[in-house]
C-alpha cells in the first residue's frame, strides 16, 4: 500500500488521543483556581481574624480601664487655651479597697487617699517634658469641691494638699477635686488626670521586668512600719539593684531610716524611681507589641477623665512621648520650704515655674524670657530690657492682679532701682489676671511703653483717668530671676542620670 493509498486517523481516534492532554489542562487550571481561592480564603481569615484579636485587645482594655465623673470639676477653670502644651496630673492612690490592703495595709473601708503627685507638662512639640512633684504636705487652698451627693464644700484655706483626694470620704478617693486644687494652684489647664492605686504600679514593675534603684543604706521591716517593736528582717541591702511588685512598692513608699528620712527625701527617690522605669520602658522599645502587655496591667488598676477613657486614646498618648529623649525628660518638686511640720510654697519661685511650664520653655530657661510670643498691642519681649529703661521723672502705681502675695512690692523695687517713681502699691480688684497691663492716661502714651519695657509681654490699655498703672498678672513671674538653690527649691533631675544620685536632702 502506497503512503497516499494509507487510511487516515479518524476523528474520535484524533480526540481520544488529545483527550488526556487537555483533561490535564484544565485539572491544572482547577487547581490553580484552587489554590488562588484558598490563598484569598487564608488572607480573608488572617484578616478577619485580625481584625478580631485587635477588637478583643480593645475591649479588654476598655474593659479595664474606669472614668471619674467630670461633673466633679471647677466651672472656673483656667483656659485650655492659656497653656501651649498639654498638662496631666498622675496621682498615686493609697486606696485600700480592690485587693490593695494586701499591699500597703490598712482596713477595706478606709477613705481614699493620695501620697504621691505629679503633674506632667508635655509641650507642644514632643520634645520634651517635666514632671513637677507636689508635696503631699504642702499648705494650699482647697477650692470648692463636689461631695458624693451633690453638694459643694466651702472652699478650704492653709489645708494639706493630700486633703483634697479625701474630700467625700469614699473609698475611690476624688481625683477632681485634686484636679481643682492644682489648678488653682498653678494657673495652668489640666487636660488629663490619671489615677493608679498600688495593684497598678506592682503590675507594672513586674511586667517591665523591674527597675534599678540604688539604696543609700541598709533598710529592715522596721523602717517601712516604725510600729514594729523588733527590727525585722532585712528588705534591702545598700546599694543598686533590681526591684519589682512588692519590693518596688516598698522602695518608693519608705520613708524612715532611708536617707534623711523625710519625706521630701521619699519624693526624690520617687522621681528616681520614676525616672528608671521611664529609662527601662525606652529601652526595651516602646512599640505596640511590647506597649500592650504594659497597657493591659495599667489599666487593670487605673482610673482616669473621659478625654482618656478608651484604649485607643491612652495607647495614642503613650506613643505620642516615645521619641522624648531621657536627657529632655525632667523631674523637679515645686519651690518649697518647711514651715513647722509642713510644706510652703516659696514665690514667686514657684509662679515662675508655672510660667515656663505654661510658655513651654524648658526649665532650664527659667532666668530668661524664652522667647514668647509678644502678643498685639504688647511690649516687646527681649532679654535684658531692664537695662535698658530709665524711668527718671515717671510715676507708676503697682497693683498685684494675682494671688500671689509679695509681687507689687517686687515690682517696685525693679521700678525703684530703674529709676521710676512708684506713688504707691495695693492688690487690684481681682486676683485672676493672666497678662501685666499698663494703662495710662491721655498723653502719656509714650511714658507707659517706657514702662512695659521692664514687663515683657505686658498689654498696654489707654484709660480716661490721670496717671500710670501697673496691673501685675501672672505673665510678670515669667522674667523675673530664676529661683536660687538658696530657696529650698528642688534640683531637676533627668531621666537618664546615676540611679545612686542626688536621693537625699539630708
Amino acid at each position: 500500500m502506497t503512503t497516499t493509498d494509507r487510511a487516515a486517523p479518524s476523528p474520535s481516534r484524533h480526540r481520544r488521543q488529545g483527550e488526556p492532554r487537555r483533561r490535564g489542562r484544565r485539572a491544572a487550571r482547577r487547581r490553580t483556581r484552587n489554590r488562588l481561592r484558598s490563598a484569598l480564603f487564608i488572607m480573608l481569615t488572617l484578616m478577619v481574624l485580625g481584625a478580631v484579636g485587635v477588637g478583643w485587645v480593645q475591649l479588654r482594655l476598655n474593659g479595664n480601664i474606669r472614668t471619674f465623673d467630670g461633673n466633679g470639676l471647677s466651672e472656673d477653670r483656667p483656659d485650655a487655651r492659656s497653656s501651649k502644651g498639654e498638662n496631666v496630673l498622675i496621682i498615686g492612690s493609697d486606696a485600700r479597697n480592690d485587693g490593695n490592703s494586701a499591699l500597703g495595709g490598712g482596713h477595706q473601708d478606709d477613705t481614699g487617699r493620695s501620697d504621691t503627685v505629679l503633674l506632667l507638662h508635655i509641650p507642644a512639640d514632643r520634645r520634651h517634658a517635666v514632671a513637677v512633684s507636689i508635696p503631699r504636705d504642702t499648705l494650699v487652698t482647697i477650692p470648692p469641691c463636689r461631695l458624693p451627693d451633690g453638694t459643694w464644700t466651702k472652699a478650704r484655706t492653709n489645708a494639706m494638699f493630700n486633703a483634697a483626694f479625701s474630700v467625700g470620704q469614699t473609698e475611690k478617693g476624688n481625683p477632681a477635686c485634686t484636679q481643682n486644687t492644682v489648678e488653682q494652684l498653678t494657673g495652668l489647664h489640666v487636660d488629663h488626670t490619671l489615677v493608679v492605686d498600688f495593684k497598678g504600679f506592682a503590675a507594672v514593675t513586674d511586667v517591665v521586668g523591674g527597675v534599678r534603684v540604688c539604696v543609700p543604706n541598709d533598710v529592715y521591716a522596721k523602717d517601712l512600719d516604725p510600729n514594729r517593736g523588733t527590727q525585722g528582717e532585712l528588705l534591702f541591702r545598700k546599694g543598686e539593684q533590681t526591684v519589682s511588685g512588692q519590693r518596688a512598692l516598698d522602695y518608693v513608699r519608705i520613708r524612715h531610716g532611708i536617707g534623711d528620712g523625710s519625706d521630701m527625701g521619699r519624693i526624690k527617690r520617687q522621681q528616681a524611681f520614676v525616672a528608671g522605669l521611664v529609662k527601662k520602658v525606652k529601652s526595651d522599645g516602646l512599640t505596640p507589641a511590647k506597649l500592650l502587655p504594659l497597657a493591659d496591667a495599667v489599666t487593670k488598676s487605673m482610673t482616669v477623665d473621659r478625654g482618656l477613657g478608651t484604649a485607643h486614646k491612652l495607647i495614642s498618648f503613650a506613643m505620642s512621648l516615645k521619641d522624648i529623649d531621657l536627657h529632655d525628660t525632667k523631674f523637679v518638686t515645686v519651690p518649697w520650704r518647711y514651715q513647722g511640720a509642713r510644706i510652703a510654697i516659696v514665690q514667686p519661685d514657684a509662679d515662675r515655674l508655672w510660667a515656663a511650664l505654661k510658655n513651654d520653655r524648658p526649665i532650664d530657661d527659667l532666668g530668661t524670657d524664652g522667647g514668647k510670643d509678644t502678643a498685639p498691642g504688647s511690649a516687646p519681649a527681649s532679654p535684658g530690657a531692664a537695662d535698658a529703661v530709665s524711668g527718671a521723672g515717671i510715676s507708676v502705681a503697682v497693683y498685684n492682679g494675682t494671688a500671689t502675695s509679695g509681687l507689687a512690692a517686687a515690682a517696685a523695687a525693679e521700678l525703684t532701682e530703674n529709676g521710676f517713681t512708684v506713688a504707691g502699691t495695693a492688690n487690684a480688684r481681682g486676683q485672676d489676671r493672666t497678662t501685666t497691663v499698663v494703662q495710662y492716661g491721655t498723653g502719656l502714651e509714650s511714658q507707659a511703653r517706657t514702662v512695659a519695657g521692664l514687663f515683657p509681654g505686658a498689654r498696654l490699655q489707654s484709660i480716661g483717668a490721670l496717671g500710670i498703672n501697673v496691673i501685675l498678672g501672672r505673665s510678670y513671674t515669667a522674667h523675673a530671676p530664676a529661683p536660687g538653690p538658696t530657696s529650698e527649691t528642688d534640683d531637676v533631675r533627668s531621666a537618664d542620670d546615676d540611679p545612686c544620685s542626688n536621693l537625699s536632702y539630708g
